[in-house]
């Protein structure tokens, strides 16, 4: 057995945990030894201070010796049974819930001298504890720091001290995986010494050496999986594709104004990219309304120029229709630019197949079944995913695969995200960003108002109205909640509806895809005037006519989403606000929070001050997006060893192609199931 393979067992190897307490881990997502280990003490109870009776303080944890005197086991059901103890200072007694007389009667035997340690509670003029943590006739069995972990029912704490107890005792001496330069930062503290003291209840709260080495270790295991996919999708030698720059002169003309540094940096990126031999795997980020779709499909028109087909995914039907629409303005009529979605006709559909397997059509857009199996490419030369943030590295691996050696896949993000936070999420991928936004648009200016100034906000809405504008109106939730105090936006639509008539719309997650997409379209087509939502507004959709946003207890969103919520304004050519309501008891962060989305509208500065507010596994829904989390390391609090591990790795592709003397780390961090996916 390999020396790293006992980390690896299920926890049901562990000596002393059943089927129950086997039960009871899985709950909390703890299937193996390793995943045990991650599991760090939250706090720490102190019992060495032993006290006797009349020292006593209630409500504290503490530690005594007393006699056993006698019983009270009663015989109607549902009564506690006592014990009676004794020391030269007082009494108190044990009450044991749950517990048979057996059992008591063999951890505490009368006439005999036991430490006790529990919590202090009193009742009727008398201490008691009731179901005492830890019973023992050694004292020194008791008498110890231990640590505190997150516990669930039936799971307690001494039970869990017992499995961690057995655990850390038979840790294994591991093969360093680090170089010499590496360890040094690190005080040559090794990866099992750094685990002890992880568990070491006298460290908790606390930072060094140990903690550094530990988040390194799971930094630089992500980072290592990220350099070999890079390298196997850059292995694939793939047909280098031929155009000039005469569409991107066509499609210039069409546009109208012109694009932004940023947005021609990222095009040559692209295009270099699209005429090497190596197949591109980039990701192409900017801040909303940036104009990353006019990028992408400039490289679209390049690519079938050069004889490939293009597919475009985007995450909704209304927004492939957006691109859909965009694409048949730019491109000339001889480019046959289709879109499939759940809607598309059976017949319809069936030619689109038929077609799109006969090399006939040029660019196909659509939402996620353009990758059904039985849609076959002639010739994909392009995959372009849209709004995909959510995609972890093995799916996009998988999509990569799909399109073929010939095939360059760019995603397109519209989440500014801080750097250290694209190393971790996209470091498998080359990255274009585009900060700058096209010259035209114009800035939402962007104000906070008191709930109570309500009607100043209705009056304000009219105006524009009036004006032939549109608005967004967002509400944390759809119904009311007698728990939480936000407004419902069910509520506001019908208090809107009595005042602006047929001209409102609601739209919330719990409506259906066909009522979502009636409803846009109705807002699209200046149908209705304002539309009423929840935050299902936020991704990617533009409607240049909307020019105002009001967002209810703004201080209940995060930065990111209040700055990709109104994102969703400012498309067009007008002055466009952005209206923040909140009640006047703010927190400090909520302050905070409300002044930054105020005093800037850079996406890129906004996400650095929300992961430093929030922390980054809230940051825009990543925790809930199946995206791999670091269960020690922060981006924002450990950016030193993020750097740090990004610097090695470039060392370790020069040193170790094959990564070998990494493969005991990838298999403990779970990377080994990646690696294997990588040819």
């Amino acid at each position: 057995m390999n020396n790293y393979e006992y980390l690896l067992k299920d926890i049901n190897t562990i000596k002393g945990i059943g089927p129950k307490l086997s039960k009871l881990f899985r709950k909390k997502n703890i299937n193996t030894i390793f995943d045990l280990l991650w599991s760090t003490p939250r706090d720490a109870t102190d019992r060495t201070n032993l006290v006797k009776i009349n020292e006593l303080q209630i409500g504290k944890t503490q530690t005594i010796c007393v006699d056993i005197i006698k019983y009270n086991f009663p015989r109607i059901r549902n009564l506690p049974n006592r014990v009676y103890c004794e020391d030269e200072t007082g009494k108190i007694e044990c009450i044991f819930f749950n517990s048979y007389e057996g059992y008591i009667k063999k951890i505490l035997p009368i006439n005999s001298r036991i430490t006790i340690s529990g919590k202090i509670g009193y009742y009727n003029k008398k201490y008691q504890i009731t179901n005492p943590t830890y019973v023992s006739s050694k004292s020194d069995s008791i008498k110890r720091v231990f640590s505190s972990y997150s516990l669930t029912k039936g799971l307690t704490e001494k039970k869990y001290n017992i499995v961690m107890d057995e655990v850390l005792k038979n840790i294994p001496d591991l093969n360093e995986w680090h170089s010499d330069d590496i360890l040094k930062k690190f005080n040559y503290i090794s990866w099992k010494k750094a685990i002890l003291e992880l568990h070491n209840p006298n460290n908790i709260n606390k930072k060094g050496n140990f903690l550094n080495r530990l988040i390194f270790d799971e930094i630089i295991s992500s980072f290592l999986i990220n350099s070999k996919i890079r390298k196997a999708i850059k292995k694939v030698k793939k047909t280098r594709k031929k155009f000039d720059n005469s569409e991107f002169i066509k499609i210039k003309k069409k546009f109208g104004f012109e694009l932004t540094n940023d947005q021609e940096v990222a095009i040559d990126q692209i295009n270099k990219d699209l005429k090497s031999n190596q197949k591109m795997f980039r990701l192409l980020q900017g801040d909303v309304g940036s104009g990353k779709t006019i990028v992408s499909l400039i490289a679209s028109a390049n690519v079938i120029q050069s004889g490939f087909q293009v597919c475009l995914m985007a995450p909704t039907e209304i927004l492939a229709r957006q691109h859909f629409s965009l694409a048949n303005k730019l491109f000339d009529k001889n480019i046959n630019i289709k879109i499939l979605t759940s809607k598309t006709e059976y017949n319809e559909r069936k030619t689109i197949i038929s077609d799109l397997s006969n090399n006939k059509i040029n660019i196909l857009i659509g939402t996620h079944s353009l990758f059904q199996e039985k849609i076959k490419y002639g010739n994909l030369g392009l995959i372009i995913i849209d709004e995909q943030h959510k995609f972890g590295v093995k799916q996009r691996k998988k999509l990569s695969d799909k399109g073929g050696k010939d095939c360059d896949v760019l995603v397109m993000s519209a989440t500014p995200i801080p750097r250290t936070m694209i190393m971790t999420i996209f470091g498998d991928m080359d990255t274009s960003i585009i900060k700058n936004k096209p010259k035209n648009r114009k800035e939402i200016k962007t104000y906070s108002k008191l709930e109570s100034k309500k009607e100043d906000v209705i009056k304000f809405v009219k105006k524009q109205i009036s004006q032939k504008n549109q608005v967004f109106w967002v509400c944390p939730l759809i119904d009311e909640s007698k728990k939480v105090d936000h407004q419902s936006s069910v509520k506001r639509y019908e208090g809107l509806k009595e005042i602006f008539k047929n001209r409102v719309g609601l739209l919330h997650g719990s409506l259906d895809k066909e009522e979502k997409n009636k409803i846009l379209i109705s807002f699209l087509n200046k149908k209705i005037d304002i539309i009423v939502s929840t935050t299902v507004i936020e991704v990617g959709i533009d409607f240049p006519n909307a020019n105002t946003i009001i967002i209810e207890n703004a201080n209940k969103f995060g930065l990111s989403q209040l700055h990709q919520l109104r994102g969703r304004v400012g498309r067009g050519d007008k002055e466009s606000y952005c209206i923040l309501m909140f009640k006047s008891n703010l927190s400090q962060n909520a302050k905070k929070r409300i002044n930054i989305l105020k005093n800037t509208t850079d996406g890129f500065k906004i996400s650095e001050e929300d992961m430093k507010l929030r922390g980054y596994g809230d940051l825009l829904g990543f925790k809930q997006s199946g995206i791999q989390s670091f269960r020690l390391a922060d981006p924002v609090l450990n950016e030193n060893l993020f750097l740090l591990a990004e610097k090695e790795v470039k060392k370790i592709e020069l040193r170790d192609q094959n990564l070998n003397e990494y493969m005991t780390l990838l298999k403990l961090y779970d990377r080994a199931d990646i690696l294997n996916d990588i040819v």
